[in-house]
């Protein structure tokens, strides 16, 4: 195959565009692995990328996709051979590197994750570059000592990709999952992933004090500024808050007395530059742990040209759950 179908970016004299183009296979990017993608996703950070209302595309032309799920076709690398069923997430893809939205990719070995047998690469996508995110967000509240017994777990932001997985893994694992989102209509769905309460994110979204009432042992936040400070006002003596979203905002409008009288602890979770250690055990975990009917339950599919029409409907906060892209369908 000398070119491929892909969706690619550009930045014309008149300002940004995102459509599809017949992509050369010889200007992919360096690498030792080539992949031939069957699914990749649309995240958060994609909507930004197709829709340029964030600069987060750092090169032009660029393909989409921070996320991608398929097999290895050609490898130099040690620890890769032609059939393997490998997961890429971050490492800059879709960003400063062509990424997942085309038939091929050309990569570093290194940042590649064997997908778990047990995982299909729809599921793998399914789960994604926010499933992995939402299970480092689990891994690092455990880690700091969280469990079902220490009281409820806010997920802010429930509804969408992180807090999604994030709801069914927490849920799975015995916490006491109280889902905030702006809307009231995802209640049944939240709930049949296991949320034991659904309340508005309005109780997020005023002035921020320095403390609040002490509700929940800890806080998975996809959403950042006013929430996420809201949200660490009200966290229990001792406990975590793992921090993974800007939906909302950069800032951070909150005040050490959480941390310095309750002793709160804030945890940054970063998934594109997390070591390989951490995805294999990410990812393993997810493998174990993630209820594959519930997984399903999240999921809308569609094609390049879908992921195209997904991506301001994610920003605008209008879809729910896991977008998964299937490169080779016809829409």
């Amino acid at each position: 195959m000398s070119t491929f179908k892909a969706l690619v970016v550009t930045k014309p004299d008149t300002g940004y565009a995102c459509d599809f183009a017949e992509f050369d296979e010889r200007d992919l990017m360096e690498g030792d692995v080539t992949v031939r993608i069957t699914h990749s996703t649309v995240n958060y950070k994609d909507g930004l990328a197709i829709t340029g209302k964030s600069p987060v595309v750092r090169r032009f032309p660029m393909i989409p996709g921070v996320d991608f799920a398929g097999e290895v076709i050609e490898s130099s690398h040690k620890d890769w051979k032609p059939g393997d069923h490998v997961v890429l997430n971050g490492w800059g893809v879709g960003e400063t590197h062509l990424g997942g939205y085309a038939e091929r990719a050309r990569v570093s070995g290194d940042w590649l994750v064997a997908i778990p047998s047990g995982l299909t690469h729809g599921q793998a996508m399914a789960i994604g570059t926010a499933g992995y995110t939402a299970m480092l967000c689990q891994m690092a509240l455990e880690g700091h000592g969280l469990k079902p017994s220490r009281g409820p777990v806010l997920v802010t932001g429930a509804a969408g990709g992180v807090g999604s997985v994030a709801v069914a893994l927490l849920a799975k694992a015995g916490h006491h999952v109280v889902a905030s989102t702006g809307r009231p209509e995802e209640a049944d769905y939240l709930k049949s992933l296991g949320a034991a309460e659904v309340i508005d994110r309005a109780e997020f979204t005023g002035p921020v004090k320095p403390l609040g009432k002490e509700r929940f042992a800890a806080v998975v936040d996809t959403v950042g500024s006013t929430t996420l400070a809201n949200a660490i006002a009200q966290v229990k003596y001792g406990g975590s808050v793992a921090a993974c979203g800007l939906a909302g905002g950069m800032d951070l409008p909150s005040s050490v007395a959480p941390f310095i009288l309750r002793g709160v602890s804030l945890l940054g979770i970063d998934s594109v530059m997390a070591s390989t250690e951490r995805r294999i055990e990410a990812w393993a975990l997810l493998d174990k742990l993630l209820d594959r009917g519930k997984l399903a339950s999240t999921v809308t599919k569609v094609g390049l040209a879908g992921a195209i029409g997904a991506a301001p409907a994610l920003l605008d906060g209008k879809l729910r759950g896991r977008i998964v892209v299937d490169v080779n369908a016809a829409d």
